[in-house]
């Protein structure tokens, strides 16, 4: 079994990844159009896909990198090097292309669902999140930590639908720089992440 700080490390580098904070305002403004129990569905069915997506690819994601000759040694580079770029965006206060381009918010915004894409994918389970996830499914075994894992992408689409469904008077509460301030504190979070990861995989690539 991982020790209580490993497990920790887990849940809170989801929870950063996903950002739920820092999605508030891009929910916010491509649901605009839509009703109050519109915008409840939309929260809903979100973060339910993030919660699947998520627990897909911890099964999967291992077999499609062996599927194309990926060793889980490169793909944490990879995977290190995007979420350092993300992290790099975060602190900026910024969404990283990563996550959404303007063009596809701006194609986003002529949708009637939008729960599904961009928001679940890519917004808030893309690339990062799901590199994430299938870095941590390789480097744990068992199947107490596999569950433990799969709990924590629950966790991560629970507190991402209390965001969206308190999206509105959060923003209210906190405003846009205290959504700013959150967003650039889980940036240095996940940039230190992501260099934990490369020098990993640079270990294992150059033992």
């Amino acid at each position: 079994m991982l020790a209580w700080n490993e497990y920790a490390q887990i849940v809170v580098a989801l929870i950063v990844i996903i950002d739920p904070l820092g999605a508030i305002p891009i929910f916010i403004s491509l649901t605009a159009a839509q009703k109050d129990a519109q915008r409840r569905r939309t929260a809903y069915v979100a973060s339910l896909s993030v919660a699947i997506i998520l627990i897909v690819s911890c099964f999967i994601g291992e077999w499609i990198l062996k599927l194309f000759g990926i060793s889980i040694a490169s793909f944490r580079i990879g995977g290190g090097v995007l979420l350092l770029l993300m992290s790099i965006a975060m602190m900026n206060a910024k969404i990283s292309s990563a996550k959404r381009t303007d063009s596809e918010e701006e194609e986003a915004r002529g949708k009637e669902n939008v729960a599904v894409v961009p928001l679940a994918i890519p917004l808030l389970a893309g690339p990062g999140a799901i590199s994430l996830v299938i870095i941590y499914a390789d480097k744990i075994t068992g199947v107490v930590n596999t569950g433990f894992l799969v709990l924590s992408c629950i966790v991560a689409a629970a507190l991402m639908w209390g965001a969206l469904r308190l999206a509105v008077p959060v923003s209210k509460l906190l405003g846009q720089t205290g959504i700013n301030i959150a967003t650039r504190i889980m940036g240095l979070i996940l940039a230190a992440l992501s260099i934990e990861f490369i020098a990993s995989g640079y270990k294992v690539l150059f033992r």
